[in-house]
């Protein structure tokens, strides 16, 4: 292997990823920065999520993967087990592996949000369990 071949892509910049829209989400234009593609990560996942005014997530869960969501601009609620919460930018909220979620954008701006998983979600539908 050439030293060139060897180089790994550490930085990541939201124009140079494809963007993609989430199954069970509405309004939501996602950005897969961190992962397997993007820097070769293994154990965790960092996604951009760009989501419109009265849309976002859908009731579902992740089998066997936890989420982290960090509001960056806009307002949202988020619901996790049994809890409601109203977000603004600079809070965060853990969505705990298997428990049912929903996060819905309430500002008239689209929210920009900050999503970590772990292990990396990947958008594999048959890790998401509607309802």
């Amino acid at each position: 292997m050439t030293e060139q071949n060897s180089v790994r892509n550490y930085f990541v910049n939201q124009g140079s990823v494809a963007p993609y829209h989430p199954a069970n989400h509405t309004g939501t234009t996602n950005y897969r920065l961190i992962g397997p593609e993007t820097v070769g990560a293994t154990a965790v996942e960092v996604v951009l999520g760009v989501i419109e005014k009265g849309k976002g997530a859908l009731p579902h869960r992740h089998p066997g993967i936890e989420q982290v969501c960090y509001l960056l601009e806009g307002r949202a609620l988020a619901e996790v087990g049994g809890e409601t919460r109203e977000l603004l930018p600079g809070d965060c909220c853990f969505f705990p592996a298997d428990t049912r979620h929903t996060f819905t954008v309430t500002s008239d701006a689209p929210a920009r949000v900050l999503v970590i998983y772990s292990p990396p979600y990947g958008e594999n539908p048959g890790n998401t369990i509607k309802g």
